[in-house]
């Protein structure tokens, strides 16, 4: 018998990390090659990791509510195929590599001490503990927050006051490089203190995850903006005239979105540039137009994709929201559902927003905002009238798109919308 690794694996395209929620094996649990055991969280999808052995979890090196980057280690499993092959390479080396093994697997388990969470940093700073004196009982000795917890109940806190106390301890040479660079990772944190009443809330999971992507966004894109106003008053006729008859038709509402979806999506295969990716030394402008919306459950933000957006009529495109909707406030949504985007549409008028500038999501080219569809007075043939208008906001990586191609691709998706009339536009 010998130990095998299961590491995070890739879950999504563009996916860095993912955030354990919930592990359905427990150490001493036997599992088959492909069993799911754990479940992971991350900014595209929620998903099972399965088994990469048959065998017997062993150790469980991540902790329910930690972020693990892809090819980390999560757990060990220990396998019988393992073993014999272990046996097998054993058999034909001298006894000597016993002694060899022991300080490699020492040398792997000790900087472990030295890797602190965020969330163990900011319990030792607020409660300045010295971290040097505190028994860690995670994997290689590393400190977890429960660890942290202990001490502060205790009422014995060591702090850097007991410097005296830890002086044997410091003496190691081996281990003064390692805290202090994770130490100035964040410096932010020892500046915000937090007083009676406030909340304290981790950042994980979806959260972190988003967060993490959109600042690879804003320090990697260099982002530019443009805005047009729509008059969107013939859409809105149209929509209206719809809504009920096709409601109890197709079982599923036909929504404003869908209108603008069918637009972008049109416009996209008139404009491809805006259908491209930034890759270093070359732009990778996409063939497929499948299109990233942004749907919410509770306090979590998915972005999955409606493929061959082009292909599809209104109607289809209505359903695919629907749809993808629904599945993620059930937590259905697979890798499947969120890969493969090439341009995304945020639906900001969904919330009252009438003005907004949009994060790109990494690594497209472009993100469009529609905006909420408000009454506004407008001067047209020598006269004031009320009409429907709406905002579409563009953010674009000026890196792979100017003005000019922009403009003239939000003046061609302004020009679609504007003639979606009762004569001219079926939805089917």
């Amino acid at each position: 018998m010998a130990k095998e690794k299961i590491n995070m694996p890739q879950l999504g395209e563009s996916v860095t990390e993912g955030s354990i929620s919930n592990w359905l094996v427990s150490v001493g649990d036997k599992v088959e090659k492909y069993d799911p055991i754990a479940e992971v969280m991350t900014d595209k999808v929620n998903a099972e990791v399965p088994s990469s052995y048959t065998g017997t979890i062993v150790d469980l090196v991540a902790q329910e509510g930690e972020t693990v980057e892809v090819g980390e280690l999560m757990c060990y499993i220990e396998t019988e195929e393992a073993g014999e092959k272990e046996e097998e390479t054993s058999s034909r080396k001298p006894a000597a590599p016993t002694e060899s093994s022991a300080p490699a697997e020492i040398s792997d388990e000790k900087p472990m001490k030295k890797r602190y969470s965020p969330a163990v940093l900011r319990l030792a700073q607020d409660n300045d503990i010295d971290l040097e004196a505190v028994e860690g009982t995670g994997r290689g000795g590393r400190i977890t927050r429960k660890d942290v917890e202990k001490v502060i109940a205790s009422g014995q806190v060591p702090s850097s006051s007991n410097e005296a106390k830890e002086e044997p301890k410091a003496k190691e040479p081996k281990r003064e490089a390692a805290p202090s660079t994770k130490v100035e990772q964040q410096p932010a944190q020892s500046e915000v203190s937090t007083q009676p009443g406030d909340v304290e809330i981790p950042v994980t999971g979806v959260r972190k995850a988003i967060a993490n992507n959109m600042v690879k966004s804003t320090t990697e894109i260099p982002h530019a903006w443009m805005m047009v106003e729509v008059d969107v008053t013939n859409l809105v006729e149209l929509r209206n005239s719809l809504k009920d008859e096709f409601k109890q038709k197709e079982g599923f509402s036909l929504t404003y979105f869908a209108f603008f979806v069918k637009a972008v999506a049109q416009a996209l295969k008139e404009y491809p540039e805006l259908n491209s990716t930034w890759a270093g030394d070359k732009i990778i402008q996409r063939k497929a137009i499948n299109l990233n919306i942004a749907v919410a459950k509770e306090n979590e933000l998915f972005t999955p994709v409606i493929r061959d957006a082009d292909d599809k009529s209104i109607k289809g495109i209505a359903k695919d929201i629907t749809d993808l909707a629904m599945k993620a406030r059930n937590g259905k949504l697979t890798g499947a559902d969120m890969q493969g985007g090439t341009f995304t549409v945020n639906n900001t008028g969904s919330f009252g927003s009438v003005q907004s500038m949009g994060v790109i999501n990494h690594p497209q080219a472009a993100i469009l905002q529609v905006e909420s569809i408000v009454k506004k007075p407008v001067y047209m043939n020598g006269m004031f009238a009320a009409r429907d208008m709406v905002n579409l906001c563009l953010s674009l990586d000026h890196r792979v798109l100017d003005g000019l191609i922009a403009g003239n691709f939000l003046a061609r998706v302004k020009e679609l919308l504007e003639n979606m009339t009762k004569d001219s536009t079926s939805v089917y």
